[in-house]
């Protein structure tokens, strides 16, 4: 299973990992990333995401394929925020399963790593004093 979820509202953590993995798979490998209050020195008061939705869901099931054609996985599940994000609140997770970790660990790395540099998906960082684009694009 393949599933993708674009949302303005909180990420269920518990939710996304219940609706993952089969009764063959040992492997359940979870990343969440989190707005953090702190980037290069200086203090951050909250995150605002923007998205290109049609093209950011497309981008993402071609990036959730790919894993599962590189590495023996079972199910991949990727649910993004777009908005505001707040400190201490999940801004992405990806759910991967798989009969053996090994497998999980490498597709779950290999599509963080992936949405950073190609999903039409931008981050802002709002400060006391301002606010800034953010790109992990290189």
């Amino acid at each position: 299973m393949i599933e993708i979820k674009l949302q303005l509202e909180p990420i269920d953590i518990a939710a996304a990992n219940a609706l993952t993995g089969t009764e063959q798979d040992g492997a359940l490998v979870t990343f969440i990333g989190r707005a953090r209050n702190k980037s290069k020195g200086k203090q951050v008061s909250y995150l605002e995401y923007e998205i290109y939705e049609e093209m950011a869901r497309s981008e993402l099931e071609k990036i959730a394929r790919d894993a599962s054609a590189e590495w023996t996985i079972t199910d991949c599940l990727i649910v993004h925020r777009y908005g505001r994000v707040n400190i201490g609140e999940a801004s992405i997770i990806i759910c991967v399963s798989s009969p053996h970790r090994d497998e999980s660990f490498q597709a779950a790395r290999f599509i963080i790593d992936t949405i950073k540099k190609t999903v039409p998906i931008w981050k802002k960082e709002f400060y006391s004093d301002g606010s800034q684009w953010i790109s992990d694009r290189s």
